[in-house]
């Protein structure tokens, strides 16, 4: 509910703060004083865009502040919450400044925000009918959800939305597996081309190493096979081997052993290097005896070694061993990409599951619409007469192409104003005044079920006078006993059924015209009501004015 709506340099209004209550507040003045620049202030708490044109001259920048309770309010609370702002003591302040050189700002509870935040909260909380840019009657959008409200359908409607955003969600995850799997037919050929020449050769780890060595033996047989021959024919088989001239020393240093016992080690030392060199001897004479010339062997090395280096080159690797770890990843990466498929296969049944879920709950949100269609046609035609409006009103339900977010049917609201006329969409056929009425017998049969706490109607009395401007009041103050309703009116018989009245009066200071806005006490509300009906000074005026104040007369029937 607003509690109050302060506004600082707007247009006219250099200050004012209007302070409503529950049920039916009026705001009234004469032509121009300007009620539209308060319409237009909450216009801005709404979320409506605006230029620097509307500061008043000379000042820096305009300023509209509106003042909510939310207590209760799930749906205010739960943005709240998700925006990270607080609502102390169940207050909610939206707050709009436009700068003269054209900066906008925004807060919600001191914190700052944008326009388009302030006014997603804004139409939470007010729903504003008239001639302005947001008229939100006009859109099918609303009428959907107007709709929907009178159809207690927003578990239904909730339930589609999910559904269509779970499709979207899958069908955006199987899209994206289509088109890896498309570019893994080719990541797999590359794969397995990789795995198939490399498990041809199957290069083994370290034999790189191995072959180098072998093929430097093969290579450079013969002349192995004479050096270790002419080492061991040196230690061994000559007459000046290097053996038999050790034997020669052994046998002198036991001698001097055998005269000096402190020669024992230097003996011992000899031994050991005499039987080291024998050893060495014996191994010499057997790695000359092995050492075979084998060219067939060497050309077998030679071709292998080659495989392995194209290999390398090929694929990048430095080694036997490194293109062994790239088959191994090789392996295991077709592994993943052959599980693709089983993915792909699930992916498709959950999106297959999805739509069907999606249709069952646009088929039950489409039965909600259209039983409730008729009911609404009904009850809004029922009330028209009592407005004023003796014209047809219907509720067209027509089956989109596909399911959308909001559902698989077109909502649109049309009406003939008068018999003998086709019923067309509103936006082409009914005036500001007749939008507001059609709007009013709307919120009056919503008045159970809608969730906008305050309602404002500017021009709701358009072309209207007499016994239906009483009805007007009458069907005003019934939804006012169910939300906040704010009306701008020109007519007495609405403005005296107010339970709180206030007035907009322009005034020239210091050669300025300014807007200065008045909460009227009884006795000024008579005054007002007086100047309504044609004169604030005429004693029959006042006498009509005190008499309309005094109670409601019962509402005339229509016809």
């Amino acid at each position: 509910m607003i509690l109050e709506l302060r506004i600082e340099n707007l247009a006219l209004i250099e200050r004012a703060s209007i302070r409503l209550g529950d049920g039916f507040n009026v705001l009234t003045g004469e032509t121009g004083a300007g009620k539209s620049i308060i319409v237009g202030a909450l216009s801005l708490l709404l979320g409506e865009r605006a230029s620097a044109s509307v500061v008043r001259p000379g000042a820096e920048r305009a300023v509209v502040e509106g003042v909510f309770d939310v207590t209760g309010l799930d749906g205010v609370l739960a943005l709240l919450e998700e925006q990270g702002i607080g609502a102390e003591d169940g207050l909610l302040i939206l707050r709009r400044e436009v700068a003269a050189e054209g900066r906008n700002r925004a807060w919600a509870n001191g914190s700052a925000t944008t326009a388009t935040s302030v006014g997603a909260l804004g139409r939470l909380l007010v729903d504003l009918h008239g001639q302005h840019e947001h008229q939100s009657l006009l859109g099918t959008g609303q009428q959907r959800a107007i709709l929907d409200a009178y159809a207690d359908a927003g578990a239904a409607a909730a339930a589609v939305r999910e559904a269509y955003d779970r499709r979207a969600t899958l069908r955006d995850a199987l899209e994206r597996l289509e088109a890896a799997r498309a570019r893994s037919e080719t990541r797999g050929a590359e794969l397995r081309a990789l795995l198939e020449d490399i498990e041809a050769a199957a290069p083994v780890p370290g034999e790189d190493g191995d072959l180098d060595a072998e093929a430097r033996r093969l290579e450079n047989s013969e002349e192995l096979a004479a050096l270790a021959a002419g080492a061991h024919e040196a230690l061994y088989g000559a007459d000046d081997a290097v053996l038999a001239r050790l034997d020669d020393l052994r046998r002198s240093l036991a001698r001097l052993q055998a005269f000096d016992a402190d020669r024992e080690a230097d003996a011992r030392a000899l031994d050991d290097a005499y039987y080291g060199l024998e050893e060495l001897a014996r191994r010499l004479e057997d790695y000359a005896g092995r050492i075979e010339h084998d060219p067939a062997r060497l050309e077998e090395i030679r071709v292998r070694k080659d495989v392995l280096y194209r290999l390398r080159r090929r694929y990048g690797a430095d080694s036997s061993a490194e293109l062994a770890g790239q088959a191994a990843s090789a392996r295991s990466e077709l592994e993943e990409l052959d599980d693709s498929g089983a993915r792909h296969e699930r992916a498709r049944r959950e999106l297959a599951a999805s739509e069907d879920e999606l249709a069952a709950a646009a088929r039950a949100l489409g039965g909600r619409r259209r039983d409730a269609a008729a009911a609404l046609e009904e009850a809004v035609e029922t009330m028209l007469p009592t407005l004023g409006l003796p014209g047809r009103f219907t509720v067209r339900v027509e089956p989109r192409g596909s399911i959308g977010r909001e559902g698989a049917e077109a909502v649109e609201f049309l009406f003939a104003p008068n018999a003998g006329f086709e019923a067309l969409p509103l936006a082409r056929i009914a005036s500001g005044g007749e939008l507001s009425r059609v709007m009013l017998a709307l919120k009056t049969a919503l008045a159970d079920v809608d969730r906008v706490p305050s309602l404002v109607f500017d021009e709701v009395d358009a072309g209207v006078g007499g016994e239906v401007a009483v009805r007007v009041a009458h069907a005003l103050r019934d939804v006012a006993a169910r939300h906040q309703v704010l009306v701008v009116t020109h007519l007495p018989q609405i403005a005296a059924r107010a339970s709180r009245h206030v007035r907009v009066e322009k005034e020239v200071r210091e050669g300025t015209t300014l807007t200065r806005v008045h909460l009227l006490e009884e006795g000024e509300r008579v005054e007002e009501l007086a100047r309504m009906l044609g004169s604030a000074d005429a004693p029959e005026s006042l006498r009509h004015a005190s008499v309309l104040l005094a109670g409601e007369p019962p509402a005339p029937k229509p016809g």
